[in-house]
């Protein structure tokens, strides 16, 4: 199986900037642009982008098509974008704008049968679903939507077999208590993903820290890597990761 690396971009109010944990009062804002950085990961190799709209994922909406256009027109990464898309419309009008695949999360958790007939129309390579997880004290996955906000009481089990069993390609899965952390990946969730759904194309994220942890996500089963804090602090270079990719 074919292992990408996705550079991930969280813009909020314009700026590119990343949340502790999920949460909005926690953020480290960065002064490079958000533009400005794709280019740079564009240079060093990449052939995906992660690009995440924070506002519309709290509030609906959508608001980065006029940056996914110029990252269309300017670059040759492939852009995998979300954040508030609430409709079938929101969809195509991502796709139109350049984007290779639209990302649905807090939809995907309240209305699975809604976003799978979205995976029929478009097809399931324009379509990834995001599983955003947080462990209870009692072990079991809860699913937040709404840009981590709002808890929702569907089983993180029984949508991951669903969407399988639907059609559903590529799934990216957040434990949100590593997000932001570098404090490693959750090997133990991608393991148990691959178990419930061996054939999905699954993403890890949150926690990844160095290329060792990208490494062994991709042990665990995982088809790609997020990569967020630490390659945008520099704990390790992206063309340098991708290379360790590829020769193994």
């Amino acid at each position: 199986m074919e292992f990408d690396l996705y550079p991930a971009i969280d813009v909020r109010e314009g700026h590119m900037v990343r949340l502790h944990q999920g949460d909005y009062d926690r953020e480290t804002r960065y002064e490079e642009r958000p533009l400005g950085m794709a280019m740079r990961h564009a240079r060093q190799g990449a052939r995906w982008l992660h690009l995440v709209d924070l506002d519309a994922a709290r509030h609906g909406g959508y608001t980065l098509l006029p940056l996914l256009r110029v990252l269309a027109r300017t670059t040759w990464l492939r852009v995998q974008t979300g954040g508030g898309v609430r409709g079938e419309d929101d969809v195509a009008r991502i796709l139109e704008a350049g984007a290779d695949r639209v990302v649905i999360g807090s939809l995907a958790v309240r209305e699975p049968e809604r976003v799978l007939g979205w995976v029929a129309r478009f097809g399931a390579e324009r379509i990834t679903v995001a599983l955003d997880a947080r462990q209870d004290g009692n072990g079991e996955w809860q699913l937040p939507v709404s840009g981590w906000t709002e808890t929702s009481s569907a089983s993180l089990p029984a949508l991951v077999r669903r969407f399988a069993d639907g059609g559903v390609r590529h799934l990216l899965c957040t434990d949100i208590s590593r997000d932001g952390t570098l404090g490693g990946p959750n090997l133990d969730l991608y393991r148990l993903i691959a178990r419930l759904a061996p054939g999905l194309y699954v993403q890890a994220s949150g926690g990844i820290r160095d290329i060792a942890d990208i490494l062994a996500a991709r042990a665990a089963g995982c088809s790609g890597a997020v990569l967020g804090k630490a390659l945008i602090e520099g704990r390790f270079a992206l063309d340098e990761a991708l290379e360790r990719v590829r020769r193994c």
